[in-house]
């Protein structure tokens, strides 16, 4: 079936599977949808709208590979591959200058290529549900040296990067260089092999979101407090036995997750958490709760 929306100048919009019966010198194609239809590669007509082409989705197919042509649709600006069985992303993802959202949850992704550093417009990037042990390595923060013989300075990539989906990895640290994320508002780091709240989290001070739940952490340090902006913290399924004093630094927390934890007992400063509308804390082994919390 062949779903198109088009205008007087035979412009095609929306997300789309293209057709045959629309080929033209003025056909303009900005955004094509393969989702779900039992690809084992990237159809070749894809190759067809490679100047104009800003959105590809191949969600739920059986991809193993991306072919180097690909990386040939410089105005792509969204890749969504989710569900597929990519093994590894090929260096030619460098030439992918203008991309701003890439979706490779769900697939046997090990690692990243040096060279993604050069997608410097990305803003989203989905891994969740790979065996990726080691993502986000300095690579991605790299040095550009000015001309002149003295003046250095630092302008790490991906510094627009405000959603990053780690979720179900094996992840045990974030790199320390993590903190020139400035713009990230959200990351999700569920489901890894976290043991304690990593220290790069709190000069994160944009962070809004935080999702840490299934991993291994026994206590929530007064680090956290550190993070102003946070809005959402999910910390449930872990081992924590402690909740710092200091969880009331976070002024913004609106919902805070501990259920399914070891908790005996609250800290009195969670009643200093003004904004705080939810508060989980079932599945723990509390026998009384804060005079605060009233």
């Amino acid at each position: 079936v062949c779903c198109l929306e088009m205008t007087t100048k035979r412009k095609l919009i929306g997300r789309l599977v293209p057709c045959r019966c629309f080929r033209g010198e003025e056909e303009i194609v900005s955004v094509l949808d393969y989702s779900h239809c039992g690809l084992q590669q990237v159809p070749k007509e894809v190759f067809n709208f490679e100047r104009t082409l800003e959105e590809l989705y191949l969600d739920a197919n059986q991809i193993e590979e991306l072919p180097k042509q690909l990386f040939s649709c410089q105005a792509l600006r969204k890749l969504s591959i989710p569900d597929n069985d990519l093994s590894s992303l090929p260096t030619t993802i460098a030439s992918l200058v203008n991309l701003r959202e890439l979706d490779i949850s769900k697939n046997g992704i090990q690692d990243f290529p040096e060279n993604i550093k050069c997608c410097k417009c990305l803003t989203i990037i989905e891994a969740s549900v790979n065996p990726v042990s080691n993502f986000f390595p300095d690579f991605l923060f790299f040095v550009v040296l000015w001309n002149e013989p003295v003046l250095s300075c630092p302008l790490p990539r991906l510094v627009k990067l405000r959603i990053l989906e780690l979720r179900e990895n094996h992840l045990k640290t974030l790199p320390k260089s993590m903190h020139k994320l400035t713009q990230l508002e959200r990351l999700d780091l569920g489901n890894n092999e976290f043991s304690e709240l990593p220290e790069v989290l709190e000069q994160i001070q944009n962070l809004k979101e935080l999702w840490m739940d299934n991993n291994s952490l026994q206590i929530l340090p007064g680090s956290i407090g550190k993070l102003k902006q946070l809005v959402y913290l999910d910390v449930s399924k872990n081992r924590i036995e402690t909740v710092d004093l200091d969880i009331s630094g976070c002024e913004g927390l609106e919902d805070l997750l501990l259920s399914s934890n070891m908790l005996q007992q609250l800290p009195d400063s969670i009643g200093l958490l003004k904004r705080l509308t939810t508060l989980k804390v079932d599945d723990n082994q509390l026998t009384i709760l804060p005079n605060a919390i009233g």
